[in-house]
């Protein structure tokens, strides 16, 4: 593994610290290429990896309107950047470092604005949604 930081390819600021993970694409022997994106840390629990989504428009034909999706991706996040939640990230594609991983976070671009109000309201709707859900079983039950 090496200690010194190598060139990418890419016009990115260079992390200040070191690491030894062996899949990071400036301290290890991983090289990125292809499609990059930049998108926001939703859960950072596991180890070197991350959950990122990224906000999209889908244009509807029949309705000539635009439609707003969200992707999913499992990136790597290597020792040296350290991405938390609610961070704004760039990754870029690699080689498939596992079965669903196959971008490496290559810069931490900064921090989202009202992220935790957010992520707040998701739960929140998450929660009504389950308690609708058991007073339409326990009203069933009953007819």
């Amino acid at each position: 593994m090496k200690t010194e930081t190598r060139n990418i390819g890419i016009a990115v600021e260079m992390p200040k610290q070191k690491c030894s993970d062996a899949k990071c694409p400036f301290h290890g022997n991983l090289s990125v290429r292809g499609r990059q994106f930049t998108g926001t840390i939703t859960s950072a629990k596991m180890r070197r990896t991350a959950i990122i989504e990224l906000g999209r428009l889908q244009f509807l034909k029949k309705y000539e309107r635009y439609e707003k999706r969200l992707t999913r991706l499992k990136v790597h996040n290597p020792d040296c950047i350290n991405a938390k939640e609610g961070d704004v990230v760039k990754v870029m594609e690699c080689r498939p470092l596992s079965k669903t991983k196959n971008f490496a976070i290559v810069q931490k671009v900064g921090i989202e604005k009202g992220f935790k109000e957010k992520m707040e309201a998701r739960e929140a709707a998450k929660f009504a949604a389950k308690k609708e859900e058991s007073v339409n079983e326990a009203q069933n039950a009953t007819a």
